[in-house]
């Protein structure tokens, strides 16, 4: 073997000693990384499935399911970023080396030797990725299967049909059961003072007890009360249109009528709980008191926030103030048909009531819960939409949102009992609790959109006015948004549901080979948000430091800023698109294809882009100049990518398209400078000496302090006119602009001065010669001499003739 070919073997050997070497290594840097363990997966897996495909599990048991492979799920997804960055390297690195040659064709043995190396750590390192991908796939797939169960089980519960609730045998039955559970109640109070047990624990927590039980006293019986009389005083003082601060105040003060009672119920709940009265499903029963009771002061805070006691106060609702009292009772009695009802459903849960019983006890609080959110509806009907000086109606979102749900509360309050009725008391529960939920909801948040308004108007120091500013409008669409999850849970969606959405919104959205995710697109508006703000900063900085100390004039200068501004929001939206890491080589195609459309629909907006392209470097008109377009003179104010905006003398604004000034003739009469012409004319008496005309209006331009005298002011004897000897006087002016203005100054003193002279300004004169003038007189006319019938030469053939009807006469003057 030769020596050279020896050298290039055991150098091709060492590569690929180092390859493989460099293969392990990134292995097990992956393997170093965070990868889930499949084994276990596989393992639960394998159970999901089984358990899947026959179906018969109960609800826990699918949910605890769910569970471990949603914690898999999202190992999964964190996985499938390994390796990434070292990736995109290796990708570049490929990519440098060009495209691989064509089957046959020759390659250097280096260059292929390095896109092998380059191509096994691509593989090495992809692989954890990949797998992760389809172990993700296979777990959402698991877990989709696993909600359309219980969803299905859901939907197979809300339709069904329950007992007859007019059964009398059903009614009996809850009573009994209902008694059992108070007796047992009683029962196992009664063994726990047997026993010495309550006596025990008495002993032993008797400071604790008493400390909680006079805890909730206060805060339950008076604190709500204190708090309510000082958040009265606060909104008295600052009233519908008064003080935001002290408004605001009043609002958070208020917001102690829920928090105080929720404390008092917790501190009597942990009382009740340590003096050891209470055992099996009393303990949990106690638990439930403070969600119990937070119902009722929730909607009772919701009652004095919509409509309060202190006349003047502002409040979202429009309805007529003698309705306050009757809509804060009907918001009272919600809360506590909500509170009975979720006592019966912990109740029918912890002692595990049959279906009649639940049947039976749940049936009147439907009923009534239906029957209260009538009323209340009917009144949020009497809600009147706000007018404009003229007396007109707006509608606003407000509006239009209590109109909706006033409907709302009308038709659930009829359809939610006759549903319990006839047997589906479970779509009457759904329809029922929801509704009212719902009211409750959508009152806190106008609440809230009050509140962001006077939190604004205080941090703006009473300066800026929340009704006319954006940033509130704003604030409270983001309160709306936000919402929307909370509304869902509402109306009957698990968080699991929810959680399935993030997990869709995390993993974002493929377009063509890009995954587009929101940190992407946070990172993408970030971007191009600092790149925009950063442009505009340049901008300012040129304007008002750098360009004034040049000597280009102000066209130039807003041609400048203006090209700098495109050319910088352009780079700024290729770095976000860069920084995101979205690669728009896969949309080539989709982009073609738009880009053919559009071109078709958009071809005057290209248009007139490309020529304000051509404006701003051409720079034919500019800021400030004076130009005719067709009809339209003015002065260009602004010159933009689509359109140039002229302001006429009559101070109105004319949007011209800019493809309009290329194409076709504009007249510019400032254009580098503002000297122009101007003309006045004058015409004289014939026999006036010419010559003293001449020296009198030179004498008047000459003395004008616009006019230049080089070149010197031009008299410019016209002509003979029909009435008059017609002169001009021609001149140039410093500052065009002021054309109006000289000529008006310019024949005043033609006036003046002519008066002085004794010179006429002749004006036109006519005479009008009648055929017949005895018409006039009413004198019988006369035939006259057939000579004076024919027209003499150079005499108009039509005269005027007065025409007669019913002998009166009648002419025309002249």
């Amino acid at each position: 073997m030769r020596p050279g070919l020896a050298l290039r073997a055991l150098a091709l050997a060492r590569a690929a000693i180092a390859s493989a070497w460099a293969v392990l290594v990134l292995a097990a840097a992956a393997m170093a990384q965070e990868v889930p363990d499949y084994e276990a997966w596989e393992s639960v897996a394998s159970r999901a499935e089984a358990a899947v495909e026959a179906g018969r599990a109960s609800d826990e048991a699918f949910e605890s399911l769910r569970a471990e492979v949603e914690a898999f799920r999202s190992e999964f997804l964190a996985a499938q970023g390994i390796n990434g960055t070292r990736l995109e390297t290796l990708t570049a690195q490929l990519g440098a080396l060009g495209q691989p040659p064509e089957e046959g064709a020759p390659e250097a043995a280096e260059i292929a030797q390095r896109r092998a190396e380059l191509s096994e750590q691509i593989t090495a390192l992809a692989a954890p990725g990949i797998a992760a991908g389809e172990a993700f796939s296979r777990a959402d797939g698991i877990i989709g299967e696993i909600d359309t169960i219980l969803r299905e089980r859901r939907a197979e519960a809300l339709f069904s049909r329950g007992p007859p609730v007019w059964d009398l045998a059903i009614w009996a039955s809850a009573a009994s059961d209902l008694n059992d559970s108070l007796f047992d109640l009683a029962d196992g109070m009664a063994r726990a003072v047997d026993d010495g047990v309550a006596a025990r624990e008495i002993e032993e927590n008797l400071p604790a007890i008493l400390v909680l039980l006079a805890v909730a006293l206060v805060f339950v019986l008076r604190g709500r009360r204190w708090l309510e009389i000082v958040g009265e005083r606060l909104e008295r003082r600052g009233g519908a249109e008064g003080v935001a601060g002290l408004r605001l105040s009043g609002f958070l003060i208020s917001l102690g009528q829920v928090i105080v009672p929720l404390i008092g119920l917790l501190a009597l709940s942990l009382a009740l709980n340590r003096t050891g009265l209470f055992f099996f499903w009393g303990e949990r029963l106690v638990a439930h008191i403070p969600a119990i009771g937070t119902a009722i002061f929730i909607y009772r805070w919701l009652g004095g926030r919509l409509f309060p006691k202190i006349e003047g106060v502002r409040s979202p609702l429009n309805i007529p103030t003698d309705l306050y009292r009757r809509a804060r009772y009907l918001l009272l009695f919600l809360g506590l048909t909500l509170a009975v009802g979720l006592f019966v459903a912990r109740l029918a849960e912890i002692d595990r009531y049959s279906e009649e019983t639940r049947a039976a006890l749940v049936l009147p609080v439907v009923i009534g819960t239906g029957y209260l959110l009538f009323r209340l509806g009917r009144l949020m009907g009497r809600h009147a939409p706000a007018t404009n000086e003229e007396g007109e109606v707006q509608l606003s979102v407000l509006d239009r949102l209590v109109g909706l749900l006033s409907r709302l509360a009308r038709t659930v309050g009829v359809v939610g009992p006759l549903l319990a009725l006839v047997g589906y008391l479970n779509a009457a529960e759904a329809l029922t609790f929801p509704a009212v939920q719902t009211l409750a909801l959508f009152a806190v948040l106008a609440l809230l959109v009050d509140v962001m308004r006077d939190i604004y108007v205080v941090i703006s120091r009473g300066q800026a006015s929340a009704d006319e500013s954006l940033v509130p409008v704003l604030a409270s669409t983001a309160l709306f948004v936000f919402s929307a999850p909370v509304l869902a849970l509402i109306w009957g969606a698990t968080v699991n549901d929810l959680g399935e959405v993030w997990i869709a919104v995390q993993e974002g959205v493929v377009l063509g080979d890009t995954r587009i995710s929101p940190g992407a697109f946070f990172t993408l508006v970030a971007v191009f948000a600092v790149g925009y703000a950063v442009t505009r900063f340049v901008q300012s900085a040129l304007r008002t430091s750098v360009l004034p100390k040049t000597k280009l004039d102000q066209g130039g200068r807003t041609a400048v800023v203006s090209g700098l501004g495109y050319i910088g929001i352009f780079l700024a939206a290729l770095v976000a698109i860069s920084a995101a890491g979205i690669d728009l080589t896969s949309l080539a195609f989709i982009a073609g294809a738009l880009g053919v459309g559009i071109g078709f629909g958009l071809q005057n907006i290209v248009s007139n882009f490309i020529s304000g392209i051509i404006l701003l470097v051409e720079r034919p008109i500019s800021e400030g100049d004076w130009i005719e377009v067709g009809p339209n003179m003015g002065f260009v104010r602004d010159i933009s990518v689509r359109s140039t905006r002229i302001e006429t003398f009559d101070r109105t604004d004319v949007i011209v398209p800019n493809a309009d000034l290329i194409s076709g003739t504009v007249t510019n009469y400032t254009r580098g400078n503002t000297v122009g012409r101007v003309i006045v004319s004058v015409g004289v008496a014939y026999g006036t000496d010419t010559r003293r005309v001449e020296a009198l209006l030179k004498e008047i331009a000459e003395a004008h302090p616009m006019v230049t005298l080089k070149p010197p002011p031009f008299i410019y004897f016209k002509g003979f006119g029909e009435s008059s000897l017609d002169f001009e006087i021609r001149a140039i002016l410093r500052d065009v602009t002021w054309v109006l203005v000289v000529q008006t100054e310019m024949n005043h003193a033609i006036a003046e001065r002519f008066a002085e002279e004794g010179i006429e300004i002749p004006f036109a004169q006519r005479d009008l010669w009648l055929r017949n003038p005895e018409a006039l007189r009413g004198v019988p006319k006369t035939p006259a001499p057939a000579d004076e019938v024919a027209p003499r030469p150079g005499q108009a053939s039509e005269t005027a003739r007065p025409d007669f009807e019913g002998g009166d006469g009648g002419g025309d003057h002249h």
